[in-house]
C-alpha cells in the first residue's frame, strides 16, 4: 500500500501492534532570545509574557489551539476529498446481487475488494460467519476464475462487479469507502482482504458480537489489528492449499520479532514494518516493506473515510488504537495467509501475473519483490520462525492485547 504523507516519524517504544503502547517522544523546544539593541541591563523580552493582560500560559494555549484549528479544517477538506472522490468512483461499480434489504440493524458488516480467489473463498466466508459477520458486501475486480458467480449464489453476500482500475480506485479504497457510506453507517464495519483473518481477545470462546459490544460500551469507535505474516515450513511448492482448507494447517509459523514501530504525527497512527516479508523480500530494503498496522474494525459513520487501504482513517482520532499513555488498550492480529501455493496456482505464478498487471501499489513492484524472492528462496522458514498456537500465545509475545477487557 501507498506509503503516507507525513513528516519524519518520532521514534515510538516498544509497541506490540498496538498493545505495548508507543509514547511520543517529549520534543525539547529551544531557541535564543532576541538581544536588546541598547546596552545597559535591560531584560529581553518574551513576547509570550503578559501581553494584554494574559498569561505566557494562556497565549501559549490560544497559539497550540489556532494550530490545532489549521490541521483539523486541513484534515476535514482531505477526509471530504475522499468522499467526493468515493461517490465518482462508485460508477464504475455494477450490481451483480443485491442482498441489502437483508441488512438488520444490530448486523456486523464485512466489506472486501477480490481478484481471482475462487479457491479461498468458502474458508473465508465460514470463518467469518463463524465469528459473527452478518453480511458480506464485495467487490469483485473482473475475476475469470468463477470467484463472481460463487459470491452471487451465496445468501448473505451484496456483490457488485467492476473491471476498472484497481489503482485508479486508490487501491480499492474508493469502492468500499461508497459502500461504507451507504450501508455501513452506525453498523460496526470490518473490512478485510480474503487472505485476511482477524484474531481477537478471547475470539475462541467469544463471537465478535462481545467484542464490539463492550468497545462501544468503553467509548471506542475503532479496533487496531496488526497484520502479521503466516508461511509454512519447507517450499511452498510442496505444501499447496485446497479448497475449504483451513490456511493455517499449512501456514502456521511467523516471525515474532523484527519489527520497526514509528509514529504518524500527521494521523496519529502507528506505523508498523517488518516481519517476515521484511526479512525475505526487502533484507536490503526494509522501508520498502508493506506496512502491518491496521484498523479493520470501526463503528462506522457517513463522515468517515479509510484513505491508505485499512492503514488509517479520517477523522484522524480513530487511529488513536494505541495508548500513548503506558497502559494498554485492548487490540488485535490479523493473520495473513497470503504466503502459500494452491492447487490452482503457485504464488509465484500469480506474484508474476501481478505485477505485469501493475495494478498494486508501485506498478506492482511490491508482488515483484515477491517472485524474485521466491525464486531465490522458495523456503520463508529460518531458525527464529515460531509456531502460531493461539491467541494467548500471539498477547504473551507482545502482539496484540486484551487490555482491560476481562
Amino acid at each position: 500500500m501507498p506509503p503516507p504523507r507525513y513528516a519524519p516519524p518520532t521514534p515510538a517504544r516498544r509497541g506490540a501492534g498496538m498493545p505495548r503502547r508507543a509514547t511520543a517522544a517529549l520534543v525539547q523546544r529551544s531557541g535564543a532570545m532576541p538581544q536588546p539593541k541598547t546596552g545597559g541591563s535591560v531584560a529581553p523580552r518574551d513576547p509570550m509574557r503578559h501581553e494584554k493582560g494574559h498569561s505566557a500560559g494562556s497565549l501559549r494555549k490560544r497559539r497550540d489551539r489556532q494550530l490545532g484549528l489549521g490541521a483539523t479544517l486541513r484534515m476535514r477538506a482531505e477526509r471530504q476529498a475522499k468522499l467526493a472522490r468515493a461517490l465518482r468512483k462508485s460508477r464504475e461499480l455494477r450490481r451483480v446481487a443485491l442482498r441489502t434489504d437483508r441488512i438488520r440493524p444490530d448486523m456486523i458488516l464485512a466489506f472486501t475488494t477480490q481478484r481471482n480467489e475462487r479457491i479461498r473463498l468458502p474458508y473465508f466466508l465460514e470463518y467469518y460467519r463463524r465469528l459473527g459477520v452478518g453480511h458480506f458486501l464485495m467487490v469483485d475486480n473482473g475475476s475469470d476464475d468463477g470467484s463472481a458467480d460463487y459470491l452471487a449464489a451465496q445468501g448473505d453476500v451484496s456483490l457488485w462487479s467492476t473491471t476498472a482500475s484497481y489503482r485508479a480506485a486508490s487501491y480499492g479504497v474508493d469502492w468500499l469507502n461508497h459502500l461504507q457510506w451507504r450501508y455501513g453507517a452506525r453498523h460496526w464495519t470490518l473490512v478485510v482482504d480474503v487472505d485476511e483473518f482477524l484474531v481477537y481477545p478471547f475470539c475462541d470462546t467469544r463471537p465478535l458480537a462481545a467484542l464490539t459490544g463492550w468497545l462501544e460500551a468503553s467509548g471506542r469507535r475503532s479496533f487496531g489489528a496488526m497484520l502479521l505474516d503466516m508461511y509454512p515450513k519447507g517450499p511452498l511448492s510442496e505444501l499447496a492449499y485446497a479448497e475449504g482448507q483451513n490456511p493455517f494447517e499449512i501456514a502456521r509459523w511467523f516471525d515474532a520479532g523484527n519489527l520497526c514501530i514509528t509514529r504518524n504525527a500527521r494521523y496519529r497512527n502507528l506505523w508498523i514494518q517488518g516481519g517476515a516479508r521484511a526479512r525475505v523480500f526487502f533484507p536490503d530494503r526494509p522501508r520498502a516493506a508493506p506496512a502491518l498496522n491496521k484498523t479493520p474494525l470501526v463503528r462506522w459513520s457517513r463522515s468517515y473515510a479509510y484513505t491508505s487501504s485499512t492503514h488509517m482513517l479520517l477523522p484522524r482520532g480513530l487511529n488513536r488504537v494505541y495508548d500513548s499513555t503506558g497502559g494498554e488498550l485492548a487490540s488485535g492480529v490479523l493473520l495473513h495467509a497470503k504466503f502459500l501455493d494452491t492447487q490452482a496456482s503457485s504464488l509465484a505464478s500469480r506474484a508474476r501475473a501481478e505485477a505485469a498487471r501493475g495494478e498494486h501499489y508501485g506498478h506492482g513492484r511490491e508482488y515483484a519483490a515477491y517472485e524474485a524472492g521466491l525464486e531465490a528462496a522458495p523456503d520463508m522458514w529460518c531458525d527464529w520462525s515460531t509456531e502460531y498456537i493461539n491467541w494467548r500465545q500471539l498477547e504473551i509475545l507482545g502482539l496484540m492485547s486484551k487490555g482491560d477487557w476481562a
